[in-house]
């Protein structure tokens, strides 16, 4: 029902700026809580930020102040822009999408790999 599609990865210096983007497929996008993930090669997935339907952020403490997430309900879209990037934010990310309303479901894309060299 639900597909995710990210795309803007790629390699960057450090103190430079991305910006990646998810377009989901189907006509629920405004109904759903997004989010985007990172994983480094050898480390679990971590939460990067989210954004609810109703346009609440968060973030994880090592990003505030340097990302911002945002979404687009006309566009289907969510990016999440990067800036100030470090080598340690070298992860493949994840945009993920649930649903707030029963029945509950969880849906995933299948990563964009950004890389932050030195």
């Amino acid at each position: 029902q639900v597909q995710l599609v990210e795309s803007g990865g790629g390699l960057v210096q450090a103190g430079g700026s991305l910006s990646l983007s998810c377009v989901c497929s189907g006509s629920i996008f405004s109904l759903l809580n997004m989010g985007w993930y990172r994983q480094a090669p050898g480390k679990q997935r971590e939460l990067v930020a989210t954004i609810t339907r109703g346009f609440t952020t968060n973030y994880a403490d090592f990003v505030k102040g340097r990302f911002i997430i945002s979404r687009d309900n006309a566009k289907n879209t969510v990016a999440l822009q990067m800036n100030s990037l470090e080598p340690e934010d070298t992860a493949v990310y994840s945009c993920n999408a649930v649903t707030p309303v029963l029945p509950k479901r969880e849906y995933w894309g299948q990563g964009t790999q950004v890389t932050v060299s030195s």
